[in-house]
């Protein structure tokens, strides 16, 4: 049956068929009484580039896989408006994203749970990173049954094995498991891959329940507004190229829009801060001043070392014939660079020695460009991307109209805060220091960004303000808490409302040390522990 031939509601709508959504509509269809409708603005996320892991430079800033979601001006990177990249499709940004399986450290969650969100501890949300995980080794913390595959893509370039070498010789201790709760060290970053095509939660969770009966997908479809019946959320209203959709939910709708469409959402829903809402002609329905604050972000600064003596992946894809040559290997094998994650080795670090876990995550790569997903050098290189794991800088996410097609207004304020620059400044020095071990010697690393004529205070922050740019971990903008900049609570529903709740990394009430994607398919497996038990409660009552 067509969704505009249904003559009865939903049991639950999910809007936004992403990271989080493609979890919550297996978990949530796993139950046949369940009725279940899953909404994504996007594609089908189905294509060559999507599967190859390292595709992921082909599909940034492309209509077809990107939203291409623009920042305003951001005031302390000298008024430079950044591209903020989106996945546009089922998967979400599990689909274009560099595929990394990073938890982040015990004190993340132990700090959510601190701040008096119960059951958010590491021990409280372990289970649930182990029940998606299908981990490529036995190990005490993973686990080894769930649908999603982790795996080591065994990819290595002589010169991370080096610089590897180079952190431990520095005192940076080896890491064999850095998802352990206590992630300092230097590792090699396992990886959502599966038989060397990327493993998004798409063909995890979504591909392998398509076909059950009790499942609606409806793609390309841009989601207006929630419907409210008083304080409760009874439905939503949808475009579908160009025709207007409502559908109604006997008993919930969760949002999973992402950190940017979920607020927007709530916004055009009436939701919001009064101020925010009449200003674009919207009448406030609920009053929640928190909605689209709260924007947390990844930064990160770029160290690059032009190599002798070795090569990299340079070497492979600046070359025409070898890049063809790589391709036929990878089609046939589905091995080799190609396969793997775009990057490979780990360093979590602590800048300052006083900080309760590392403070920055360098992200090691065997390529080097100008710009960002731009053409490789034609010489061997290596990158160092120092991300920058507790940002002080809080941004926002706004809408800036009622039209659903407009990209909402999104600031970070990266750099705002003193802090923030001196993080920086130590980054370039610690990766300086790795670069500069005997251990890389035989390389003769030259560094050729920002180069080492950038030495001074003002030279490295000048330097910052220019370079900076989003590690796309975004989250924040719906907070979970109990105090009055909280959007939902911690079970995830919306504060004064029902039927309504939000499950994607906009509830993050800070941002965890390292990439995002994992902590977001965890809150999707709480969050549907969550809808279940409360139905089963609201049963027996």
């Amino acid at each position: 049956m067509s969704i505009f031939e249904r003559s009865r509601p939903y049991t639950y709508i999910i809007v936004g068929g992403g990271t989080a959504g493609c979890v919550l509509a297996n978990r949530l269809s796993a139950d046949p009484k369940n009725e279940v409708l899953l909404i994504e603005g996007g594609g089908s996320g189905r294509g060559f580039y999507v599967d190859m892991p390292l595709g992921v430079a082909y599909m940034l800033g492309r209509p077809r896989f990107d939203w291409c979601y623009k920042s305003e001006p951001e005031p302390y990177l000298n008024g430079r408006s950044l591209a903020l990249p989106r996945g546009k499709m089922l998967g979400g940004s599990s689909s274009i994203n560099g595929l990394i399986y990073v938890r982040g450290h015990a004190y993340d969650y132990d700090q959510w749970a601190q701040l008096g969100n119960r059951g958010w501890s590491w021990e409280s949300v372990l289970p649930y990173f182990r029940r998606s995980e299908a981990f490529h080794r036995p190990a005490q913390a993973h686990g080894n049954d769930g649908e999603w595959s982790v795996l080591d893509p065994k990819v290595r370039w002589e010169a991370l094995q080096a610089y590897r070498q180079a952190a431990i010789d520095l005192g940076i201790p080896a890491n064999e498991d850095y998802n352990s709760g206590d992630n300092e060290g230097v590792a090699w970053f396992v990886a959502t891959i599966r038989k060397g095509r990327r493993h998004s939660t798409a063909r995890a969770f979504l591909d392998p329940v398509r076909n059950r009966r009790n499942l609606d997908i409806v793609t390309g479809a841009l989601v207006d507004r929630v419907i409210f019946d008083g304080t409760r959320a009874t439905g939503v209203k949808f475009r579908l190229g160009e025709r207007e959709v409502d559908v109604s939910a006997s008993a919930e709708i969760i949002l999973a829009a992402g950190v940017y469409g979920s607020p927007a959402i709530l916004e055009r829903s009436g939701v919001g801060a009064h101020e925010t809402l009449s200003a674009l002609g919207i009448e406030t329905h609920h009053e929640l001043p928190g909605v689209g604050e709260n924007l947390q972000d990844h930064w990160h600064i770029k160290v690059q070392h032009k190599l002798k003596n070795t090569r990299t992946l340079n070497d492979h894809v600046s070359s025409p014939l070898r890049r063809m040559m790589l391709g036929a290997s990878y089609l046939a094998t589905r091995k080799g660079p190609l396969g793997g994650s775009p990057t490979l080795l780990g360093v979590f670090a602590k800048t300052d020695p006083h900080a309760p876990a590392p403070d920055i995550q360098i992200h090691v790569s065997g390529a080097t460009s100008s710009t960002f997903g731009g053409e490789p050098d034609k010489f061997p290189g290596i990158t160092s991307s120092v991300c920058i794991l507790r940002p002080e800088s809080r941004g926002h996410s706004h809408i800036a109209s009622s039209d659903p097609a407009r990209q909402p207004k999104i600031l970070h304020n990266y750099l705002k805060h003193e802090s923030e620059i001196e993080i920086a400044i130590r980054s370039v020095e610690l990766v300086r220091k790795i670069a500069g071990g005997a251990a890389m010697a035989r390389f003769e690393p030259d560094e050729i960004t920002p180069t080492q004529k950038v030495q001074s205070r003002d030279e490295l922050i000048a330097y910052a303000r220019e370079s900076v740019y989003t590690t796309f971990h975004p989250v924040g903008t719906c907070k979970m808490g109990r105090d009055h900049m909280a959007v939902v609570d911690d079970r995830l529903r919306v504060h004064g409302l029902s039927g309504l709740r939000v499950a994607d990394a906009s509830v993050m009430p800070v941002i965890v040390s390292g990439n995002t994607q994992a902590a977001t398919v965890m809150i999707a497996e709480k969050a549907s522990d969550f809808i279940q038990e409360e139905a089963m409660e609201a049963k027996a009552a």
